[in-house]
């Protein structure tokens, strides 16, 4: 079981299909949140009100289709993973479309029994990239510690000579292009 919280964004207008997508994520993952939209103004709403971390979404829908759906979330943000879960059947360029447009996966409804196991890469592959995102934010964290590090060494520095205020400060300015702050001290 997936044991991260999950934000999921589910665009489907059948309900009987939004139960077992639901009973099946909860299979999945342990915490899951899960909205449930059926139309592009709902999912524009829900990509800025709730930002999910996957939306999964049917390809035929009353008012609009799956591909339009996710050029919406692309539009929105462009790192969301999206995945099909369709009825439509017997359409290989179908598929192969909605791949080359973006989508993580391509699941038919056919398969709905075997949901869980067509999903569940799917769900880990969505986790494995929080979590090397998670990992870059930690790595960004630290090189602002090391950048604190220099700022305050530099503090520490008396000069009383004009150069080596100039060649301080200077030095400042290089280090505020890898400075993720706002932290514009001179001396």
């Amino acid at each position: 079981m997936i044991t991260t919280p999950l934000r999921i964004l589910l665009v489907e207008d059948n309900e009987a299909d939004v139960i077992l997508t639901r009973r099946t994520i909860r299979k999945i993952v342990e915490k899951p949140e899960i909205w449930v939209v059926d139309n592009l103004a709902s999912c524009r709403e829900r990509m800025v009100n709730f930002v999910p971390d996957v939306v999964i979404s049917d390809y035929n829908l009353p008012t609009c289709t799956g591909l339009e759906v996710m050029q919406l979330v692309q539009s929105i943000d462009g790192s969301v993973p999206f995945i099909f879960l369709t009825g439509t059947v017997n359409d290989e360029e179908l598929a192969a479309n909605t791949i080359l447009a973006g989508a993580w996966g391509y699941i038919l409804k056919k398969h709905m029994d075997d949901l869980e196991q067509r999903l569940k890469p799917l769900l880990k592959k969505v986790v494995f990239n929080i979590t090397a995102k998670d990992d870059l934010r930690e790595r960004l964290r630290e090189n602002r510690i090391a950048v604190n590090q220099i700022y305050d060494y530099l503090d520490s520095l008396k000069s009383d000579n004009k150069e080596q205020k100039e060649n301080i400060n200077k030095i400042r300015r290089n280090l505020s292009r890898f400075d993720l702050g706002d932290d514009d001290r001179e001396i």
